[in-house]
C-alpha cells in the first residue's frame, strides 16, 4: 500500500461522513488531506472522534505498507478557539506535539502574519550572508555581475512566486546589491553608488547592466499564478481561490474581498 492507499483510506471515511475535513469558506471543497512527497497534511475538526478515526486510519496504513509513521517529526496546530483540555486530549491520541507556529515548509513560510518584514527577513539574511561571505574588493566588475545575477538575484526568486514581498523589503535587499555593485565596505556601506538601483535594472538595449528590478519580477512571477487560476479552473487551488475571493466573478475582473488574507 502507498500513499494512494491512505489518500483512498481517508476519502472513504470523509465521504462516509465519518470525518469533516475543513472548509476555509462557505462554498470550498472540504479537505481532509494534502500529500507533498513523503509528507502528509491531515486536517479535521477538534473532535476526540474525529482523532480516533485518524489514529486508527494510521494504524492500519502502517500495517498494510511496513512504513512507520515518525511521530517525533510529527506536529499538531490547533486553531485559537480550541480550547487547552482538548488540546492536551489530541495530542494524547495521536501521540504528536503541539506548536504554537508551523514553521516553514519546502522553504516557504506555512503561516503569514501582520509583521510580513519579520516572516520574509530570513530572505534578506541569505542576501547579506552571500554578501559577506565574498569579498568584493577582490572581484572584477564580471565577477560582481555573475554573482548579483547568478546568485543573489535567484535566491528570492521562489518566494516571489507565491507571496508578494513588502516593498521596504525588496528596496533593502536592491540597496544591498547596489553597494555590492559599486564595490564599498561591506561593513560600513561607505561610498558613491554612482546609478540607483532603478537605473541599473533598465534593460540592456539601453546600454544598462539589467540587473532585475525585483518590484516588477515579483508581479511577473505571481500572473503565473493567476494565468493556473484560468487555464486550469477545476484545480483543488484555483476551486479554493474562487470561493473564498471571487465566487460569482471571474479571475480578471475580481475585486479584493473584505478582510482578506494575506496570500
Amino acid at each position: 500500500m502507498c500513499v494512494d492507499g491512505l489518500s483512498s483510506l481517508i476519502r472513504d471515511v470523509q465521504e462516509r461522513g465519518i470525518i469533516s475535513g475543513v472548509r476555509v469558506c462557505w462554498g470550498a471543497p472540504s479537505i481532509s488531506h494534502l500529500l507533498f512527497a513523503d509528507d502528509c497534511f491531515l486536517f479535521s475538526k477538534a473532535e476526540e472522534s474525529q482523532d480516533h478515526v485518524m489514529k486508527s486510519i494510521l494504524t492500519v496504513y502502517e500495517a498494510a505498507s511496513g512504513q512507520a509513521i515518525s511521530l517525533l517529526k510529527s506536529e499538531i496546530y490547533c486553531s485559537r478557539n480550541v480550547p487547552d483540555p482538548m488540546k492536551q486530549n489530541i495530542t494524547t491520541i495521536l501521540g504528536v506535539w503541539a506548536v504554537l507556529r508551523t514553521g516553514k515548509y519546502l522553504g516557504l513560510p506555512s503561516m503569514i502574519g501582520r509583521d510580513r518584514n519579520s516572516t520574509f527577513a530570513y530572505i534578506k539574511d541569505r542576501v547579506w550572508h552571500k554578501i559577506n561571505s565574498w569579498s568584493s574588493k577582490y572581484l572584477s566588475k564580471a565577477g560582481r555581475e555573475i554573482m548579483i545575477k547568478l546568485v543573489l538575484q535567484a535566491i528570492p526568486s521562489y518566494v516571489m512566486s507565491i507571496f508578494l514581498l513588502p516593498t521596504n523589503l525588496i528596496n533593502t535587499i536592491e540597496k544591498m546589491m547596489n553597494y555590492l555593485w559599486w564595490g564599498h565596505d561591506r561593513t560600513s556601506h561607505r561610498g558613491i553608488n554612482w546609478l540607483n538601483w532603478e537605473k541599473l535594472s533598465m534593460h540592456k538595449v539601453h546600454g544598462i547592466m539589467g540587473f532585475k528590478d525585483f518590484i516588477a519580477f515579483n508581479l511577473a512571477m505571481l500572473r503565473n499564478q493567476g494565468w493556473k487560476f484560468q487555464i486550469e479552473p477545476n484545480s483543488l487551488v484555483s476551486c479554493i481561490f474562487k470561493a473564498r475571493y471571487f465566487p460569482s466573478q471571474i479571475y480578471l475582473t475580481a475585486n479584493i474581498s473584505h478582510n482578506p488574507s494575506y496570500v
